[in-house]
């Protein structure tokens, strides 16, 4: 029964994913079933339009800016966390996971109030500073289970051997936390490329690819749609796909790392067991 359940779940999962790559590839402009026939005239179709060439750029800058800019301050936000003890922490931690719950609606509307109060544009640039906001809670919260069972007592080790601060941070601190960083930064990419609620408020005359879509759909429903969306979805795989290899890379290389530690503590230990025996051994009186 459970292996059932599980199976129904993986398919209520995927089967839009399928259907939407499947019609894609249609070669009529009939989004319904039979099929009649595989065509890459849509993704033609799209590349060739200026606009979505344009929309997806401006989506990749977007992500990519808002990616980098939620690392830096929801890095800084963690190593504070960190360092923060008892309610403090809790209150503080609560705090930052509040806006998560808030309506992107609300968000909108509060964002473009508040550019229009401090002289801000609508461009990529608000569209940048709002996905940062937007996409900052959930960055803290993927960023807190490490938090949470952070071991200071590895940097005071550090600090106590002769590291300063920044040594200590570089090669203690930072490849404790870096998986993490690593996850939230892939996680804030996808929200921000797929963001269009708060974008629709904040954006000016540039047009990210959420925005195209949905301009497409209230005109019409063809299979340039579903081609864009699959141009949108291999992307967004291709980054967490890119994400994990660097995982694994640096896993890897860690691995390989402490193994050739301990293989030449290993040969120091025999090292220093042989000389011990020769210092022990006595000649015999009679053979020297």
């Amino acid at each position: 029964m459970l292996r059932a359940y599980l199976w129904l779940y993986l398919a209520f999962l995927y089967a839009p994913i399928f259907i939407i790559a499947l019609f894609s590839f249609h070669s009529v402009p009939s989004l319904v079933f039979p099929f009649e026939g595989f065509s890459l005239r849509w993704y033609e179709q799209i590349f060739s339009n200026p606009t979505f060439t344009t929309s997806l750029w401006n989506s990749i800058i977007v992500a990519t800016a808002a990616s980098i800019g939620t690392t830096v301050l929801g890095a800084t936000v963690a190593l504070a966390m960190i360092r923060i003890k008892g309610r403090a922490k809790a209150a503080i931690a609560a705090i930052c996971s509040v806006p998560i719950g808030l309506p992107g609606l609300f968000l909108g509307i509060s964002l473009i109030i508040w550019f229009a109060q401090v002289g801000i544009g609508r461009s990529l640039v608000s569209v940048t500073i709002a996905h940062i906001l937007y996409a900052l809670p959930f960055f803290v919260a993927t960023m807190r289970s490490r938090i949470e069972y952070f071991d200071q007592s590895l940097e005071e080790a550090a600090r106590d051997l002769g590291a300063t601060t920044w040594q200590s941070f570089r090669l203690v601190t930072l490849p404790i936390l870096r998986p993490s960083i690593l996850g939230a930064s892939v996680l804030v990419f996808a929200l921000s490329f797929d963001e269009l609620i708060i974008t629709v408020f904040v954006s000016g005359n540039d047009t990210t690819l959420p925005m195209m879509v949905w301009s497409m759909m209230r005109r019409t429903v063809d299979p340039t749609i579903n081609a864009a969306s699959m141009v949108a979805f291999a992307l967004s795989l291709v980054v967490i796909m890119l994400g994990g290899l660097i995982y694994w890379l640096q896993r890897r290389a860690a691995i390989k790392s402490r193994k050739s530690i301990s293989r030449v503590e290993e040969d120091e230990q025999v090292h220093r067991g042989t000389e011990q025996r020769s210092e022990n051994v006595r000649p015999i009186h009679g053979f020297e």
